[in-house]
């Protein structure tokens, strides 16, 4: 009677491995299914987020500025609708150039000594407001 039993046992095992083969296949494609669900989630997640972080308005639009600079050769004006309280114009390489603090008036001239191209220019308005803008002469 042992000696049958023994022999039922061996043959149960070529139907396991059959059965732990077909599992482990199920459970391959189960986890390529998952890995697949994960990266599409993720991308998902990803586009949304960076799509919600760009505007397409523009709030650091640039405003219209309350002058007007004029060049003419080496002569720069200054046009505002409101008071200038102060100008200040420097080089490119830092040199101060102008630096006008009591102004008060709508518009303001001034004469380049140095030659040079490009400059920074800073105006102050009457209510406070400061502008820089970089200006070039010919």
């Amino acid at each position: 009677m042992i000696s049958t039993q023994m022999k039922e046992i061996p043959s149960f095992l070529p139907f396991e491995n059959r059965v732990t083969k077909s599992f482990k296949k199920l459970l391959y494609s189960m986890l390529s299914a998952v890995r697949r669900l994960m990266a599409i989630v993720s991308l998902s997640v990803f586009f949304i987020t960076a799509s919600a972080q760009f505007s397409f308005d523009r709030p650091f639009e640039e405003k219209a500025k309350p002058y007007k600079v004029l060049t003419s050769g080496k002569q720069i004006t200054i046009k505002a609708k409101k008071d200038i309280k102060q100008v200040m114009l420097w080089t490119t390489s830092g040199n101060r150039v102008v630096e006008e603090k009591a102004v008060n008036a709508n518009s303001y001239t001034m004469d380049i000594t140095i030659n040079q191209r490009n400059f920074f220019l800073m105006v102050k308005m009457a209510d406070d407001k400061v502008y820089t803008e970089k200006i070039g002469i010919r």
